[in-house]
């Protein structure tokens, strides 16, 4: 019988065609992972998650580094620990594994006629690394010109800071995430996942998608310049924007969220609160000036006559409204203060027969609009609240 080489028996498993039960969007789809530890990783498996063939090579004898990032580790029957870690788990699922020593002649040949039988090939090595040998894009898209390349890296391809190596911790530092979380008096804090990785990752697999459908309809693959730090700083999302908007560095808020209220004061029969929307009906035909509704706020301090548990004190627009130890009552919480910033009152309708009352980081906006509304002389209700920004509360907890 003809002996079989090694790189014959990988060539026949790689290429062997999956049963017809396969049914995900992405079916038919193949996807060479030269990728490791997180990033990479989390695309090629949403990928195959998704009902593509992925291919995942790994270093012989050792594999993705993650499979030894444990314990806990996967136990056999008999309860001992097995190679593969949970970690190691978390990003590899739906995959076929090889191991191929890219440092040979051989293992890179094998790898070039794989990719160039793929649609998609996904890699992390440091900038210039595979080009000496021979596995870059360029290289391989003179053979097979609709390869869709992601490039995995710290920095991207190009800039002063390309050549340096990058990791989630990192990148979480200089990208921003870690000032705007944890303790708004304590230090910086890591998001408790590799979410720089995860979200570079996500970030890819649409950028593959989006490069495919290109290749579907021109033939032409694409270079994906995927970058760790680039994709962290995008996903600041209101955070980044308030600072290019505004100019002001955010800061850490714990578990307050930024949250933007507005409600309306109007004046006429009152309805009932299903059909007052956003409303405090007020039962008084008295209209405000607006001389009345810029007179509200400083005569506002101190009308306050609840407070939820939780905290000890409330400011509006950085002055003290109400504090439980002013008030000569037992205070069991830590100091925690209620901060409702840039409340506003105005009239927001031509025949001024009604106000909108719009305030930053509440959460005691429903006791705050009923105040209000007496404060002016009315008595109204209110029902549901607008919100530009959704915060962690619910309007219930809103009060």
């Amino acid at each position: 019988m003809e002996e079989t080489t090694a790189e014959e028996c990988v060539r026949q498993f790689l290429f062997v065609v999956r049963g017809d039960d396969d049914d995900g969007p992405l079916t038919g789809l193949r996807v060479l992972d030269m990728s490791r530890i997180l990033a990479g990783p989390t695309a090629a498996q949403t990928l195959g998650d998704l009902g593509a063939d992925v291919i995942k090579i790994e270093r012989p004898g050792r594999g993705d580094d993650t499979r030894g990032w444990g314990p806990p580790f996967v136990q056999d029957k008999e309860g001992n620990d097995t190679r593969e870690s949970a970690y190691y788990l978390c990003a590899n699922r739906n995959k076929r594994s090889v191991a191929v020593d890219i440092a040979s002649a051989a293992g890179q040949a094998l790898l070039a006629d794989i990719a160039a039988q793929v649609d998609v090939l996904i890699e992390n090595f440091k900038v210039g690394d595979l080009k000496r040998r021979g596995l870059d894009y360029e290289t391989l898209s003179k053979r097979h010109p609709g390869l869709v390349y992601c490039s995995v890296t710290g920095f991207g391809q190009t800039g002063p800071y390309a050549p340096r190596a990058g990791y989630d911790f990192l990148i979480q530092g200089m990208g921003g995430i870690m000032s705007v979380t944890g303790d708004p008096d304590g230090q910086p804090t890591k998001v408790g996942v590799g979410i720089a990785d995860v979200m570079t990752g996500m970030y890819a697999t649409v950028a593959i998608l989006s490069a495919l459908r290109v290749r579907d309809a021109t033939g032409q693959g694409q270079h994906i310049d995927m970058a760790l730090l680039d994709t962290q700083i995008s996903w600041l999302i209101n955070q980044g924007l308030d600072y290019l908007t505004a100019g002001t560095t955010p800061v850490r808020r714990g578990q307050d969220g930024v949250k933007v209220y507005e409600f309306d004061i109007k004046w006429g029969e009152a309805t009932s609160t299903d059909d007052a929307e956003g409303e405090i009906v007020a039962t008084s035909d008295v209209r405000p000036t607006q001389d009345d509704l810029e007179a509200v706020l400083p005569n506002f301090i101190g009308v306050i006559t609840q407070i939820p548990p939780a905290f000890s004190a409330i400011k509006i627009n950085g002055e003290r409204a109400y504090d439980l130890a002013r008030a000569g009552e037992k205070v069991d919480v830590p100091p925690r203060e209620i901060e409702i910033d840039a409340l506003e009152v105005t009239a927001h309708d031509k025949d001024k027969s009604s106000l909108r009352v719009t305030c930053q980081k509440g959460t005691y906006v429903r006791a705050l609009a009923r105040d209000i509304a007496e404060k002016l002389g009315t008595k109204g209700h209110v029902s549901r609240l607008h919100r530009a920004q959704v915060g962690l509360f619910t309007d219930d907890d809103a009060i």
